[in-house]
């Protein structure tokens, strides 16, 4: 149900690095990176987890899976009536990949929290 966690950092270069080395025994490399994120993963496919030195990312970052994009789409309408505060629209996110469809919303205390299908249309 988790699709990836991001945990929000100060000094970008230097946690980049400790992950980098305190991962690699668990078969994690650095996968993806861009200008203030990376992401690590174990084996073939997407990263499971980040790191970032963005603040508007919130606190933390937590993707849950949907199954389709009609349930990201209803993720980010239910979580705006629940008192969620939008951080990104449902929509795809080809800087990812082309067909990582996604929506973000901000909790009350400030967490990222995110609905993601990697699936086409």
């Amino acid at each position: 149900m988790i699709d990836h966690v991001t945990a929000t950092v100060r000094d970008f270069e230097a946690a980049k690095r400790f992950y980098t080395q305190a991962l690699a025994p668990l078969g994690y490399s650095l996968r993806m990176e861009f200008p203030d994120s990376a992401g690590f993963g174990a084996g073939e496919g997407i990263p499971d987890f980040w790191i970032s030195s963005n603040p508007a990312r919130g606190a933390a970052h937590v993707a849950f899976t949907a199954p389709d994009r009609a349930a990201v789409d209803a993720f980010h309408e239910a979580a705006l009536t629940a008192g969620g505060t939008d951080n990104g629209a449902p929509g795809v996110r080809a800087h990812y990949h082309e067909t990582y469809y996604a929506a973000f919303v901000h909790d009350a205390d400030g967490n990222n929290i995110e609905a993601v299908t990697h699936r086409p249309e």
